[in-house]
């Protein structure tokens, strides 16, 4: 397992996994879900930031992908029971 941990991943790897991230999070039907996904992410990676070991940075990254692993199985998941109703947030904001 060390092996794996050895090589840093490069800018744009980041980068990507933030992307996938927030492509997962446009998915959820639900707003506070989407919302709930987008945001963690955002935290995540800001938190993430600050690492500058890269045995550190190496392993955020591969815990970063076993949750994007997660967050899709869960937007399958939400997608199957969608609310009948869709959530006044996302309703079309219509002028007075």
């Amino acid at each position: 397992m060390a092996a794996a941990t050895t090589s840093s991943p490069s800018p744009s790897q980041i980068l990507s996994l933030y992307r996938s991230f927030i492509r997962v999070a446009r998915q959820f039907p639900d707003y506070n879900i989407r919302e709930y996904t987008k945001r963690r992410a955002i935290d995540a990676f800001r938190q993430n930031a600050k690492l500058s070991e890269p045995s550190s940075i190496s392993e955020a990254f591969s815990f970063g992908k076993s949750q994007l692993d997660v967050a899709k199985r869960q937007a399958v998941v939400y997608s199957l029971y969608v609310p009948p109703l869709p959530s006044v947030m996302d309703l079309p904001n219509k002028p007075f």
